[in-house]
């Protein structure tokens, strides 16, 4: 219990602390907002602090900080130490400047910003990988909170009847404006959430000791022996360090009203949602007592541990509360999901989206293709777990690029060498997990691990001391190579 206590004690400290120097890094200023100075009444509406903070919360926290954390949590108390420095020192580092400097760019996607800070081909790949990534995170999205409801309801409340329900409701959340119902659902939501994970500690904590909670160790307890690096940083992303959540952070920085809100409401977002992770990670090793018995029991799917640890630690109705909070998550996150996909395509066709007509004619392929992806992990036994696979890898992927193109905006600002590092040494270690994970996975080449290692490091470096090199001529005063000039 102890480790526990203290990592809810350093996230807090973290955010007090290194939110505000992340935010003096950054240096927001008077500037209108997008909600302020486009408000279309569609995408860019203003919405009050709290209210942006929780739709942020939610637009994040879908199954990642629970399936994910539960995951993670097989590889035994290490994963605390991964939630928690990840996130101060990476994740909410990366989605408070994803915010804020879409903020500055007109609510502009992370495609655009990759183009404008590194060039026009990484704006087509990131076109490309933030779509397919979007469209993977909502189905995931779709048959996760699907299959709960599965075990909730009656009979003839199958799975499929569930994820048709799910995708009609992604339909309206996509097309109608932000403040309709997204902005009038999340908050109530997000209460059901933050109940949800305290009902879960809570009842763990005052078990009477029945479910002790465990100890950081650096041991790794994965019973297939697994290796922690890179596996445990890729399986663990949305409490961490997520790259989902740069598709996502745009979307509120077209509503905040000033920029003084957004470490509150992004950094702030990303630390809430890691104590969530941590709840479920703690909760995973408690309730089964061995990280062995925990992996036989994902081995039926991670929605049947949800609902066992919830209703075996809260009873029948606490249960309920706490599957309610874990079917809200995903759903949350997945038709967010769909709409930011809408709008980087509206980005690059350029189609206004204040046109009924215009949001209709992407979102009916998107649902589409969404649709397919469900139904291929409905009626496949590994369906979920092979498109979880592949949404993971790209999303410390998108992580890794968007952490970069942070670095290079500060770059350009002339920010003091420690400001362009606070972006840059993170985006060097996804740089070093992802490469290093495409390269030995079942899901990439299947190359020997100490050359998939040894690769993956001297990549990481070569991208750091390429940047440091580009810093250095700047802090001379020269001119920096071109494709770290904005275009």
């Amino acid at each position: 219990m102890i480790s526990l206590l203290i990592s809810f004690a350093v996230l807090i400290v973290g955010y007090l602390v290194y939110s505000k120097i992340t935010e003096k890094v950054f240096a927001p200023d008077d500037r209108e907002t997008p909600a302020i100075a486009i408000n279309d009444g569609v995408d860019c509406v203003p919405m009050k602090r709290w209210k942006a903070f929780l739709v942020q919360l939610l637009n994040i926290a879908g199954t990642g900080p629970i399936f994910g954390a539960l995951m993670g949590a097989v590889f035994g108390p290490i994963v605390f130490l991964w939630i928690v420095f990840g996130s101060i020192l990476g994740g909410a580092v990366h989605d408070y400047m994803s915010g804020m400097i879409s903020s500055r760019h007109k609510g502009a996607s992370i495609a655009e910003l990759s183009g404008t800070y590194i060039g026009k081909v990484a704006k087509w790949i990131m076109r490309v990988f933030s779509v397919v990534l979007l469209v993977l995170c909502g189905t995931v999205f779709v048959t996760s909170p699907a299959a709960l409801l599965d075990r909730l309801t009656p009979d003839w409340m199958n799975g499929t009847f569930w994820a048709i329900v799910i995708l009609v409701y992604y339909l309206l959340a996509t097309l109608l404006p932000i403040d309709k119902l997204i902005g009038r659902l999340y908050p109530i939501f997000g209460v059901l959430l933050i109940v949800m994970a305290l009902s879960v500690i809570g009842g763990i904590i005052f078990s009477g000791n029945e479910y002790p909670l465990p100890e950081i160790s650096f041991e790794n307890l994965q019973p297939n022996g697994i290796p922690v690096w890179p596996y445990m940083f890729i399986t663990v992303a949305c409490g961490a360090i997520s790259g989902f959540h740069a598709t996502q952070s745009p979307m509120i920085a077209k509503c905040i009203k000033s920029e003084k809100e957004g470490r509150s409401v992004f950094y702030g977002a990303m630390i809430a949602e890691s104590v969530i992770a941590l709840v479920w990670a703690a909760a995973g090793v408690s309730f089964y007592g061995t990280t062995q018995l925990l992996n036989e029991a994902l081995a039926n799917g991670a929605s049947n541990v949800v609902y066992e640890i919830s209703t075996g630690v809260l009873g029948v109705f606490g249960g309920i509360l706490a599957v309610a909070g874990v079917i809200v998550c995903p759903i949350t996150s997945g038709d967010t999901a769909f709409r930011s996909a809408r709008l980087i395509l509206a980005e690059t066709f350029h189609l206004d989206q204040k046109k009924i007509k215009n949001r209709l004619l992407i979102t009916i392929p998107l649902l589409v293709v969404g649709g397919l992806l469900t139904w291929f992990a409905i009626v496949n036994d590994e369906g979920f777990e092979i498109i979880w696979r592949y949404f993971s890898w790209s999303n410390q992927t998108l992580a890794m690029i968007a952490l970069w193109v942070s670095s290079a905006y500060l770059l350009q600002k002339g920010k003091s060498r420690f400001g362009s590092l606070i972006t840059a040494l993170p985006a060097a270690f996804m740089t070093a997990v992802s490469v290093t994970y495409i390269l030995m996975s079942d899901e990439g080449f299947r190359l020997n691990q100490t050359i998939a290692y040894t690769v993956g490091i001297v990549v990481a470096i070569i991208f750091l001391s390429t940047y440091l090199v580009a810093l250095y001529h700047k802090a001379k005063g020269q001119p920096v190579k071109p494709q770290l000039k904005r275009r």
